[in-house]
């Protein structure tokens, strides 16, 4: 809701109509994406509970993977031989980050729900992509948002009167920032990027949130996380380098 709030008057300020363009079999297409949103957050969030921060975010990290092989088998599109590569390091990282392979283990379910999550957020990249095309990337978030908000809040509407006024506070920044603001910059960024290179740029997340799950809440990554997370920015850091270099053959 605090995301939609931000949307609302963001495209209010810069005269950007929320209707523009927008037709039924659009809105149609805008609410599965919506489902899709709603599935990631949910599991994501879930993740977190069981696992911690470091499984969850590594396991959300995945997507990538997902998102190249729905584009080579769904789609017959060409993926080329360095983005195999890539991935395969993305994959290789996330391997090294299963605490235990034995469901009794928390940290090996957390990494489950994470990588339902990363499943999820690929098929919402795919279908953002098409979605997105001929429509304002504030109309795209924002609609978005609001078909999670209407499945969401059945569920959530008998915990709301427990919330305490520093937790409507952390949820607006949530809400605004690190939800209306994020979901409009990766919409927009599909007008430019491929959904696996917007993908492989996100998996930096996990990064970000082993140091500050490290900083503020004493989460201590153990040396198998931290060289997942090595190989996981060795892919970025590829990624971004092959951007300046000739096209490499496509296999």
């Amino acid at each position: 809701m605090f995301a939609l709030l931000a949307l609302a008057g963001f495209s209010r300020l810069s005269r950007q109509s929320l209707m523009k363009d927008m037709t039924g079999h659009r809105m149609m297409v805008l609410a599965g994406a919506g489902l899709l949103l709603a599935l990631h957050w949910v599991t994501f969030f879930h993740s977190v509970k069981v696992g911690g921060i470091a499984v969850a975010t590594l396991g959300f990290a995945s997507f990538p993977a997902f998102i190249t092989l729905f584009e080579a088998i769904i789609f017959r599109e060409r993926v080329t031989a360095v983005e195999w590569t890539l991935l395969g390091l993305v994959s290789a990282g996330l391997i090294l980050v299963v605490p235990a392979y034995d469901f009794g283990n928390s940290g090996t379910i957390g990494l489950a729900w994470g990588l339902l999550s990363g499943f999820s957020f690929a098929m919402l990249a795919l279908v953002n992509r098409r979605a997105a095309s001929g429509i304002n990337a504030i109309q795209v978030a924002f609609w978005q948002n609001l078909f999670v908000a209407a499945m969401a809040l059945p569920f959530a509407l008998a915990s709301l009167g427990d919330m305490q006024p520093l937790d409507w506070m952390w949820l607006a920044l949530l809400g605004v920032f690190c939800t209306g603001l994020s979901h409009y910059l990766f919409v927009f960024s599909l007008n430019v990027l491929t959904a696996r290179s917007a993908g492989l740029v996100i998996s930096l997340e996990p990064v970000y949130a082993i140091a500050f799950a490290w900083a503020l809440f004493a989460q201590a990554p153990t040396a198998r996380m931290l060289l997942g997370a090595a190989l996981i920015v060795g892919a970025i850091i590829m990624s971004g380098l092959r951007k300046s270099s000739p096209a490499p053959q496509s296999v």
